[in-house]
């Protein structure tokens, strides 16, 4: 075989991965909620709970402030303070609609063109509390409107967190307080 067809054969094998790899990103099967208003989401929620990761390990006092832009995107400002650093982190980001607007499921990125699913899969009917799993049951977080969340609603929450695969036993309870 040339060694421009191995290139070429090299290449097309890469571009196969690298869609495969976004669309396994993209292709969570959580059942969303539905009738999803994107306008009634936006403003501050506090992190209740979280299964932890890289990005927000040491953080307390988390909250995430979503923003419409002018382009019909969303920014989002995920704040928390790192207890051991002493010091108040942030990133900002932008999310969107992954394919229809009134559907609980978005696309966030922080960096660049890499975005990872965001599903809302349970949402109070006044969008105080929220369920969100991400591109797996390995991103997840309880959300509120407040500092606190009631005990049934809480519980609910874990129910079907549970059922959706998650680990419930390691979510991460953030101090609020």
């Amino acid at each position: 075989m040339k060694l421009s067809n191995k290139i070429s054969l090299i290449s097309f094998s890469l571009g196969i991965f690298a869609t495969l790899f976004a669309f396994r990103l993209m292709s969570n099967n959580v059942e969303v909620v539905h009738n999803f208003e994107p306008r009634k989401y936006l403003g501050t929620w506090y992190e209740i709970a979280r299964l932890d990761y890289k990005w927000e390990k040491g953080l307390d006092h988390v909250t995430a402030t979503y923003t419409l832009k002018e382009d019909s995107t969303i920014k989002v400002d995920n704040k928390g303070y790192h207890t051991k650093k002493g010091k108040w982190e942030e990133s900002i980001g932008k999310a969107k609609a992954v394919d229809k607007v009134d559907e609980g499921r978005l696309k966030v990125s922080f960096f660049g063109p890499f975005y990872s699913q965001y599903n809302i899969v349970a949402l109070d009917k006044d969008y105080k509390y929220a369920l969100v799993i991400g591109e797996s049951s390995k991103y997840t977080w309880i959300l509120s409107r407040d500092k606190t969340i009631p005990a049934e609603i809480k519980q609910q929450y874990l129910n079907k967190a549970k059922k959706l695969g998650v680990k419930t036993e390691e979510l991460v309870w953030v101090d609020q307080n």
